[in-house]
Formats: C-alpha cells, sequence, structure tokens
C-alpha cells in the first residue's frame, strides 16, 4: 500500500483507467463480433468508429486497428 499521497492519487487513477479500458475493451470486441459475423453496414461502421477512437487513445496499436478494418472492408465485398 502507498504511502505518500501522490502515490495513493496514482493508484486511484491507474484502478480507474484500468476499469475503463476494460470496458472499452471489451464493447470494442463484442462490436468486431457483430460486425463480422455476417452485420450490416451500420454494425460495421460502428466497429470502425470504435476501432478509430480505440487506436487514437492508445487502447490498442494502429496498425492493429488498420489490420482489424481492413478485414471488416474484405469480408464486406
Amino acid at each position: 500500500m502507498p504511502n505518500l499521497d501522490s502515490a495513493k492519487k496514482n493508484m486511484r487513477k491507474s484502478r480507474a483507467a484500468a476499469v475503463r479500458n476494460r470496458a472499452q475493451k471489451s464493447a470494442l470486441r463484442t462490436a468486431l463480433k457483430r460486425a463480422s459475423d455476417g452485420g450490416n453496414a451500420e454494425e460495421k461502421l460502428a466497429a470502425v468508429k470504435l476501432l478509430d477512437r480505440a487506436s487514437r487513445k492508445g487502447l490498442i496499436h494502429k496498425n492493429a486497428a488498420a489490420r482489424h478494418k481492413s478485414r471488416l472492408a474484405k469480408a464486406s465485398k
């Protein structure tokens, strides 16, 4: 357990960020599954938006987002 006030605050911040990241990653995975399993254009667009946001925020690597987007586009043809 941290002793310094700043260390305590950092621990609170990192716990909150971990919860937030876990929820966003889960939503992203769900959207990707819906879009890839014969999803309509709206679901694919929602998945692409989530991928763009996740890569911009550093949740996933930008190349991973590009790979997922490419595979979604390829599957829709």
